[in-house]
C-alpha cells in the first residue's frame, strides 16, 4: 500500500488512517527524533509491553504507563521493588504481564548499568540506518526488522537487556527518529 490521503487530504502512510490516535502518533511522533535516556526508555519499554499485542492498545494505555512506571524515569524504576512489581500486576490501566513488567524494571537496572560514557541514545545511534537507505515507495518494503536492528538487539541482550529481540529493536529505531520509514510521499516524511 501507497501513501493515502487523510481526511485532511495530506498523503500519510496506510497505517495512520486506521484511527485518530493512529493519525496523531504518526504525524507528530513516529519517525521523529527523541531527546533523553526517560524518553528513549519509555519508548523501549512500550515497545517491549507492544509485542504480540496491537500498537493503538499501547497507545491509548501511553498515560497509564507512565504514571504506573513514575514517569519511564529509569533511576525509579530501577529502584522498584516487589511492592511495586505487585502493584503493576494488578493495575488494571495498563497490560498485567509478568514478563514484560519484570523485563522494564531490569531493563531500568541494565541502563543504570552502562558505563558513564555510554547512553541508550549512544548504543541506539550505532545502528541507525545507513544515510543512503532509499525511502519505501510501499507498507510492503518496509521490514520488520533489519541487519541494524538484529544487530542493536544482541547488543542490548549482552548488556542485560530482555525483550528486545530484533522486531522489537526495529520498532524502536523507527519510533524514535533512527530510521526513517515514513514513504517517499507522506507528508511527514519532507515535513511539509
Amino acid at each position: 500500500m501507497s501513501a493515502v490521503p487523510g481526511p485532511d487530504g495530506r498523503l500519510r502512510c496506510g497505517w495512520a488512517l486506521a484511527s485518530a490516535d493512529y493519525r496523531h502518533y504518526h504525524d507528530t511522533e513516529w519517525g521523529r527524533p527523541v531527546q533523553g535516556e526517560a524518553a528513549l526508555f519509555e519508548r523501549l519499554s512500550l515497545e517491549a509491553f507492544q509485542s504480540g499485542l496491537s500498537w493503538i492498545t499501547i497507545l491509548r494505555k501511553r498515560e497509564a504507563f507512565r504514571a504506573a512506571f513514575a514517569g519511564f524515569d529509569p533511576q525509579a524504576v530501577a529502584a522498584f521493588d516487589d511492592a511495586d512489581r505487585a502493584r503493576l500486576l494488578s493495575d488494571a490501566a495498563i497490560v498485567r504481564n509478568a514478563a514484560k513488567i519484570d523485563a522494564v524494571i531490569n531493563n531500568a537496572r541494565a541502563l543504570m548499568e552502562l558505563p558513564e560514557h555510554e547512553s541508550l541514545g549512544s548504543l541506539l545511534a550505532r545502528y541507525r540506518a545507513p544515510a543512503d537507505r532509499p525511502a519505501p515507495q510501499t507498507l510492503d518494503e518496509v521490514p520488520a526488522s533489519t541487519a541494524e536492528s538484529t544487530a542493536l538487539a544482541g547488543e542490548l541482550k549482552k548488556r542485560g537487556f530482555r525483550f528486545v529481540g530484533p522486531i522489537t529493536a526495529y520498532a524502536m529505531l523507527q519510533a524514535t527518529g533512527y530510521v526513517n520509514d515514513h514513504l517517499a510521499s507522506c507528508w511527514v516524511r519532507h515535513g511539509n
